[in-house]
């Protein structure tokens, strides 16, 4: 395990999913229960557990168990059960990805007026 791999994922984490986890937390529980800090610590916490499992069991096995640890921490952070903590990943998700088709669209329409 590499720890200068740990901190990065850490920092990307926290600029890339953190605020998309904090959005959709505040859709769907409030922002009272939904707290920045909280998406921080739900990504820093999740990526430190998933890097030590991955190190100790890999695979397909080690997925599931992060699967269910990532909802744990949305769960206990944003104080919802364990429904609702998957519907706040999965419109996360979402959000994710609308994002990074934005992006990629602009992206490209810069790339394409440069050229």
């Amino acid at each position: 395990m590499n720890i200068w791999a740990v901190i990065l994922q850490i920092v990307v984490g926290i600029i890339i999913i953190a605020p998309v986890l904090w959005v959709s937390g505040r859709l769907l529980v409030g922002r009272e229960k939904a707290k920045f800090t909280d998406a921080l610590w739900i990504v820093v916490l999740g990526v430190v557990i998933g890097s030590i499992i991955n190190y100790f069991v890999g695979g397909i096995f080690a997925s599931i168990i992060m699967l269910i640890i990532w909802l744990a921490l949305i769960r206990h952070f944003f104080d919802c059960g364990w429904l609702k903590a998957l519907v706040i990943a999965i419109v996360a998700a979402i959000i994710f990805v609308i994002i990074v088709a934005i992006i990629a669209l602009l992206g490209f329409g810069l790339f394409g007026a440069w050229l």
